[in-house]
């Protein structure tokens, strides 16, 4: 049996055999050189940062571009540093599971030094370790991909989050909440010379970097305010070439770990490969697999300058390119197409994205939307080419049948999602001299398609469970009386849904797509089968 380890990977002929992809660096003086001279420190120890960031710079440490690794820091859930990375020297397998069926497997060596950030006195080595990084010359960069609430400093009502209170109370030295102890880590380095640094979030949400920037500034204010910290601190912060925020447009698929993905490395004869459930529910392996496709637009701003990361496929730009990478994406070329499978997935039973794309009628559908609807109207950020990223998210990263994601998953905010995805392409026609609003059918027919989803009824007139959705107590109500096959005037119902404009990005009223929607949706009511009739006549 093999083992994922520094022992284990000696045995170089036994991994090749198999087909595994190995560093092709010396990993013990990468580890040297990184702890003297680290340049890239990143928050968040989970699949993605795996799955993407540490494979980028593992492939430039196999080409020489670089001569240094990734030092990994967990500061939600600490037993994924201690129950995955520790046990296996910080090795992980990444498993590429492309749209033609064939797999290519890697282990990551790039990740040399891992920190979990804890509460209590077991961790304080950990703390005082990161500020030493903090404090190096050479550190410039410290990224984060710790989901968008991890920069939240208030609670649901508004309320500012207990731990939060405290630290703004306590000041750096005993800071607990996470972005406590990377501002307190931030003000080590600007004690150790007011040394510049680019922090970088790099989560999935609409500009991150001032997501992060602002959570930073709350406490640098506070401890200013209440002379935690010297006066100098907050001026440093707000130095832009002292400490740069820049967004980031990520896009790569990793699912949780799949079972089918362990059981194939099993078989290949790798021992220990189990997943842990942490008692934080984190479901986390020392495997992680995920889609060929990978994007990652940065804001070039770096003051203490960065090492060649676009040789790995980065692609560096100015921040208001970044903003139309983003909404080419979310508005455009991948978001609304994958509500619209959620959606009708629900409706029409399916339980994998993948599978959708199978179904003549939804594909028609979603290329719709997405070339006739969407592109006449796109954001270009010239640095991707609208067209082309449509064309893979259409042919090779939707219907990749490896890919577990499920329509009920996407589903799941809906009400939260459709102003951005749809309501900013409504409102490009709106403006337009071009096109009319009265142009886009597939549009409403989403919209209508919701509408039926929220009934909770599928198309053979079975019950289902809807997806999480903070709005579903306020929606539900409209169309709670509405039955399918029976013959009603619903428009009355649904008007208020129609006119919200927090909901669509508009009143669908006002630009006149109220009526394609009432329409629509009474079609979707008329019987079970009603929905598939609809999609049938897309033409």
């Amino acid at each position: 049996m093999m083992t994922l380890d520094n022992t284990g990977i000696k045995d170089r002929l036994a991994w090749e055999e198999q087909g595994y992809q190995l560093p092709c660096f010396d990993r013990e003086k990468v580890t040297a050189a990184t702890m003297e001279n680290p340049f890239w420190v990143h928050f968040g120890a989970g699949n993605l940062f795996r799955a993407f960031q540490a494979n980028v710079v593992q492939r430039l440490l196999n080409d020489g571009v670089l001569d240094r690794g990734l030092v990994v820091v967990e500061g939600f859930d600490h037993e994924i540093i201690e129950k995955v990375y520790t046990p296996h020297d910080h090795l992980s397998i990444l498993v590429t599971l492309k749209a033609d069926g064939s797999v290519e497997k890697t282990v990551v060596g790039s990740i040399v030094e891992a920190l979990a950030l804890g509460q209590g006195p077991e961790h304080m080595a950990s703390f005082e370790r990161l500020k030493e990084i903090f404090a190096k010359d050479s550190l410039q960069m410290v990224s984060f991909t710790i989901t968008e609430k991890g920069y939240s400093l208030v609670d649901g009502r508004g309320a500012v989050l207990p731990s939060v209170a405290a630290d703004f109370e306590a000041g750096p030295q005993a800071a607990v909440s996470s972005i406590g102890k990377v501002t307190a880590l931030l003000y080590a380095r600007y004690q150790s010379g007011k040394k510049p640094i680019a922090l970088v979030s790099m989560d999935n949400c609409s500009h991150n970097g001032d997501k992060l920037r602002d959570a930073v500034y709350a406490f640098a204010r506070q401890w200013t305010q209440h002379h935690l910290v010297e006066e100098g601190f907050w001026e440093y912060v707000q130095s832009k070439d002292k400490v740069a925020f820049p967004w980031t447009m990520i896009d790569k698929i990793t699912p949780r770990p799949d079972a089918s993905v362990e059981e194939m490395l099993k078989k290949d004869g790798i021992a220990g490969l189990e997943p842990v459930i942490t008692a934080k529910n984190t479901y986390v392996a020392p495997f992680v697999n995920a889609e060929e496709c990978e994007y990652l637009v940065i804001e070039d701003a770096f003051p203490n300058g960065r090492q060649a990361l676009d040789k790995g496929g980065l692609i560096f730009t100015e921040r208001e390119t970044v903003d139309k990478v983003e909404k080419m994406k979310v508005c455009t070329c991948l978001n609304p197409l994958h509500t619209t499978l959620a959606i009708f997935g629900c409706l029409l039973g399916y339980q994998k994205i993948s599978e959708e794309m199978q179904d003549t009628a939804l594909r028609k559908l979603v290329e719709k939307i997405g070339y006739e609807e969407g592109l006449p109207v796109v954001t270009d950020p010239v640095i991707l080419n609208p067209r082309a990223f449509l064309d893979t998210v259409l042919n090779v990263r939707i219907p990749n049948p490896f890919m577990p994601d499920t329509p009920q998953r996407i589903a799941t905010d809906t009400s939260q999602k459709l102003a951005i995805r749809f309501g900013e392409t409504i409102k490009a026609y709106h403006a337009s001299a071009q096109h009319q609003v009265s142009d886009l059918k597939m549009i409403p027919l989403v919209f209508a398609g919701w509408l039926r989803y929220l009934m909770a009824v599928d198309d053979t007139g079975a019950s289902f469970a809807l997806s999480p959705d903070p709005m579903l107590e306020t929606l539900r109500p409209h169309v709670a009386g509405i039955r399918l096959g029976e013959t009603a005037d619903v428009e009355a119902q649904i008007r208020p849904i129609l006119q919200n404009k927090a909901i669509f990005g508009v009143d669908l009223y006002e630009v006149g797509m109220a009526k394609n929607v009432c329409d629509d949706f009474q079609q979707m009511i008329a019987g079970t089968g009603a929905v598939r009739a609809v999609l049938s006549k897309i033409s």
